[in-house]
């Protein structure tokens, strides 16, 4: 295949912007089954790395559980994936936090900072792409719907 068109294909499976960063407190609802039933639950924790690879975009998130550090990672667009909350905003200058692992206590704060969001570019690619599809695609004529009058009470 060439780049195009996995380019496209990657394009129809993003579903939902992205708009967190690294060091960002998230809370990312997840589906759980379990036997015949299903239910979400919540991961709350810090975002420590992002993996950027189109549709197979992933994050990082680590929390700290009963002293213990644990860190997950989700596949942002996958379909056990039912949203991701931003908490808050935090200042960090790298792009991986790989040396959170080594902290704990107050040495492992990060300094809360308020910032506009922006916009997930790979989802708006998307979105532009779709629009544009479906403004190619014909449309059908609609019948016309019967309307009939309701009776009048005196």
């Amino acid at each position: 295949m060439n780049t195009s068109t996995m380019e496209k294909l990657h394009l129809e499976q993003v579903s939902k912007p992205l708009n967190i960063n690294v060091g960002d407190l998230v809370k990312v609802h997840y589906r759980i089954k379990e036997g015949n039933k299903e239910r979400i639950q919540i991961y709350e924790g810090t975002v420590i790395a992002i993996r950027n690879h189109g549709a197979g975009k992933s994050i990082v998130v680590r929390r700290v559980s009963y002293d213990v550090g644990v860190e997950r990672i989700f596949p942002v667009y996958s379909p056990t994936v039912e949203k991701i909350e931003k908490m808050r905003s935090s200042k960090v200058r790298r792009s991986k936090l790989y040396y959170q692992r080594e902290l704990s206590g107050k040495k492992s704060r990060l300094t809360e900072i308020k910032k506009s969001m922006k916009a997930d570019a790979v989802f708006d690619k998307a979105e532009t792409k779709r629009k544009t599809a479906e403004s190619k695609k014909p449309k059908a004529a609609e019948p016309a719907a019967e309307v009939e009058a309701a009776p009048e009470q005196a």
